[in-house]
């Protein structure tokens, strides 16, 4: 079933295409200055997605049932897991709000992270004695729900940047009037980021206990558990200083995405530059 993951990819990497392409395609704004719908591209890459999507769910149930676990104990099967949860974020948000551009800005980093899967191990080993817990699926879930809300929120933020350049420069071209309002993006913003951060915080606490019905602790300072911890704290300042300092719009975009930044680097830098009990690499 290597061919689900090929098929899934190709997919990915054509809506990504058929983004860009509709990122610098001009189309007029309705009447009122806002965007009438989706337009016959982002239909079209929202398609890709659908299909890029179900090849992919085949691949995850393949592993699920091959492997009779949770599929998320390589590397491999992480990225693409990531990338699985991001895709069906992205189509609620695009339900809930009806962002056609979304994809444009959403759909390079699933395929980033696709393509990173595939040139990363995929062979089935034996599952590690400290892995064969119901707290797999707990713990991982949670953590995974997270970090796709944290990178939804991302690529808002930088919705929410270059709509603002549109507006400071007083360049209301086609692309101004098919982004969604500043008000608007910062509210998707704040809300993604909400999501996303009692996810982490369940994430933390779930892994915590999985460590003390393993290890007999609740803490060992294992690098991937400092950088979640670094990225809870960074995400508890996002969200106070929006609360509290009033930081919304341009601060909080940018917050979002040097919050993302550190997301990944928890995920892939830590995986593959620090040793510890999350490491993939031995």
């Amino acid at each position: 079933m290597v061919i689900s993951f090929e098929l899934a990819l190709t997919f990915y990497f054509a809506a990504v295409i058929a983004g860009i392409v509709d990122l610098f395609r001009k189309a007029p704004a309705a009447a009122d200055g806002q965007p009438s719908g989706f337009t016959a591209e982002e239909r079209f890459l929202l398609a890709l997605t659908v299909g890029g999507f179900f090849f992919h769910t085949v691949n995850f149930l393949w592993r699920l049932f091959a492997t009779g676990h949770m599929p998320v104990t390589n590397l491999h099967e992480a990225a693409s897991f990531f990338a699985w949860a991001l895709v069906i974020l992205f189509f609620y948000i695009e339900y809930r709000y009806r962002i056609g551009l979304l994809g444009s800005f959403v759909m390079p980093v699933v395929f980033v992270l696709m393509l990173s899967a595939s040139v990363l191990p995929r062979q089935i080993k034996p599952l590690s004695p400290i892995l064969k817990s119901y707290w797999l699926w707990v713990h991982t879930t949670l953590a995974f729900v997270g970090d796709a809300a944290f990178a939804m929120a991302a690529g808002i933020g930088l919705m929410y940047i270059l709509q603002e350049r549109f507006v400071k420069k007083k360049h209301l071209g086609s692309l101004f009037h098919r982004l969604p309002s500043l008000k608007v993006l910062d509210e998707i913003n704040y809300r993604l980021i909400s999501i996303g951060f009692p996810f982490l915080s369940l994430a933390i606490i779930t892994g915590s206990l999985w460590s003390q019905s393993v290890f007999g602790t609740f803490w060992r300072w294992d690098p991937k558990e400092v950088w979640s911890l670094i990225t809870w704290f960074i995400y508890v300042f996002v969200l106070h200083a929006r609360l509290r300092q009033g930081w919304r719009g341009r601060k909080a975009a940018y917050l979002s995405i040097l919050g993302f930044v550190v997301v990944l680097f928890t995920f892939f830098g830590v995986n593959l530059l620090m040793k510890g009990y999350h490491s993939f690499v031995k």
